[in-house]
Order: structure tokens, then sequence, then C-alpha cells
């Protein structure tokens, strides 16, 4: 199973477009925040100046959300796909077995996104710091930056097995999609926003939330979780909604 997964998965054009995409727009924004910190040097206060050299990494990761957005997307019409074309239903005549072919799917999946979001993260670093290495260096000994650049492949491995989970529990494309989309823009923010410590608790345990903890060099004392805690309650999400999926994939038709 997992063999036919990696075949279906390798032989379909638009998943290697789309980890392109991926890694193209993650570098690129990398590349052009670090450009302009680096230019800007000069003119920046020295507040600024500071809180960069004391954390490079938050200029370097600064916008790797993209990446995660794309691979949650990917995630999704991974599965919706294969409902969408009727191809699922070849996949069960050959392996009546649906949990199996799941979890087939999604650690094939997982895999992929996995060596995809390491040489993107690991790109990005390389690329940002040789641009901010005049003025904030940082290297891979430093502290706590292994962690961070390794960690960001690992979210966004974590991040794919949540949308996917959550395309196969819908089945829809467009429905599932919005339903991502609405967790990492929507419902984050919403939780967030309520009074007290309950909004902040509520939100940190979101999966993107709570996984990009890892992506923090220095995590503020005010974070519930830490960044493994939080790297782990997003992979877990992904297989909880994985795990309901294969539930009702044994009782639903196809």
């Amino acid at each position: 199973m997992l063999r036919a997964e990696w075949v279906k998965i390798s032989s379909v054009r638009s998943t290697a477009w789309v980890l392109l995409l991926m890694f193209v727009a993650s570098v690129g924004v990398s590349v052009a925040a670090s450009a302009v910190t680096a230019a800007q040097w000069g003119s920046a206060s020295p507040q600024d100046r500071a809180r960069v050299v004391a954390d490079p990494l938050s200029v370097i990761f600064s916008a790797f959300g993209v990446g995660e957005l794309i691979v949650s997307v990917l995630g999704v019409l991974v599965i919706t796909s294969e409902y969408s074309s009727g191809t699922i239903r070849a996949s069960f005549l050959a392996v009546p077995r649906r949990t199996p072919l799941l979890v087939a799917k999604a650690a094939v999946f997982a895999l992929v996104t996995l060596v995809a979001g390491e040489v993107t993260a690991f790109a990005s670093f390389f690329a940002g710091s040789a641009l901010l290495d005049k003025h904030a260096p940082v290297a891979l000994g430093d502290p706590e930056v292994l962690r961070v650049v390794t960690g960001s492949g690992l979210f966004l491995a974590a991040m794919s097995l949540f949308a996917l989970g959550v395309g196969a529990l819908i089945r829809h494309t467009a429905g599932a999609i919005a339903a991502v989309v609405g967790f990492l823009l929507v419902l984050a923010p919403l939780a967030g926003s309520l009074p007290g410590t309950a909004g902040r608790d509520i939100a940190a345990f979101l999966p993107a939330n709570a996984g990009q903890q890892i992506v923090f060099a220095h995590p503020s004392p005010d974070h519930v979780l830490t960044p493994w805690q939080g790297l782990g309650v997003c992979a877990l999400w992904g297989v909880a909604l994985i795990a309901v999926a294969s539930v009702l994939l044994r009782r639903r038709d196809v």
C-alpha cells in the first residue's frame, strides 16, 4: 500500500508543482525579508537592531506561514481530488480494508511534505543568514537554531496531516479548504480575542498556533506550550482527525 500511494502521489504533477511553489514562496519571502532588513540597517532604530541581533530567525522565518498555508491546501487536495475524480473507488476495490489505505496515504504524504519542508527550511535559513551575516550573524550551532530549522519542516508535515484529515472527513474540496483556512486565519484570532486567559489557552491548543511554537527561538514566558509540546499538539490534531475519518470511512458509502 505504501508503494502504491507513493506512485499515486508522485505521478500527479500538480503535487510537485505545489511543493515547488511552497519552496519558492517560502524561500523568496525569507530572502526578501532578510534583504530588506540588511538594506535598512543603517536607518533602523537601536531597539530594532537589538531585536534582530538577539533573534535573527524571527526575520528569516517571519513568513513561513506562507508555506504552512500552501501545504495545508495541498493536504486537502491529495484526498478530495480522489473523491471528485472517482479514483477512490478503484483504490477501495483494490484494497477493501479502508483504514490501512487511509493511513498509508497519510504516512506517504506526511513523509513527502517533511522532506520538502526540511529542504525549504534549510534553504531559507542559509539564504537568510547569508544576507544578515554582516549585521546579525547566526549559525546552526547556535542555541535553539537547529531546533527551529528542523522543527519548521516537522511543523509543515504535521499541518499536512491535519489538512489531509480535514479533507478525509469533509470529502469535498471547496468545503475542506474553507474549513482549513477558517482554522488558520479565522478561528485562531477569534479564540485569542476572548476575554481573560480562556481565549489565550484555547488559541494555544489550535493546530497552527500550537505547531508554530517550534519556530520561536526564544518563546515568551507567557506561551502556554513549550516548542516541542506545541508541535506534539499539532501532530495530535492530525492523528485524531485521521482516526475519526478512518472510522467514518468504514461506515460511509464512497
